[in-house]
């Protein structure tokens, strides 16, 4: 297996509430399964999967709703690598190779993080900088390396 393919293929997302853009609220979503963890929603690419089909299915399997909108794409793939406790559950893949979108969510989604497998115990709305603040240090450059990309393109 190469190094390439030690990555497993994903895609996340930063979603806006319906309020943008006079409002830049983030949601973010703690994680049921490690403890004070908070991330963005995101999740694997199947086999033949396009991206954006990808997209929506892992944010309606994690957040229970699909109503949102596209307003930008991060323009390349970026990966990171697990930290050793999840890297063992996670084998054959050493870590993420993510494609990054900013959505808002239609005035009519309705978040549900109790779907049919919750990765998500509880979820809120924050300012672009708290959820840098809350998130999972193994994250933290990705988190900070895009939404400083989306901030740079005045979308935050």
């Amino acid at each position: 297996m190469s190094k390439k393919n030690l990555y497993r293929p994903n895609v996340a997302m930063i979603v806006l509430s319906h309020k943008y853009p006079q409002k830049k609220e983030i949601f973010i979503a703690q994680r049921n399964d490690l403890h004070e963890v908070w991330q963005f929603p995101q999740g694997g690419i199947d086999e033949g999967e396009e991206v954006q089909e990808a997209l929506f299915r892992e944010l309606e399997e994690e957040i229970g709703t699909k109503k949102a909108t596209i307003i930008a794409e991060y323009p390349e793939w970026i990966s990171y690598d697990f930290p050793p406790k999840i890297a063992a559950s996670m084998k054959p893949f050493i870590g993420q190779m993510q494609r990054y979108f900013l959505l808002k969510l239609d005035k009519d989604a309705k978040i549900n993080i109790q779907t049919e497998h919750p990765e998500f115990s509880a979820y809120k709305f924050v300012k672009v900088d708290d959820a840098l603040n809350l998130s999972a240090a193994f994250k933290l450059e990705v988190y900070n390396k895009v939404i400083n990309y989306f901030k740079k393109e005045s979308y935050l």
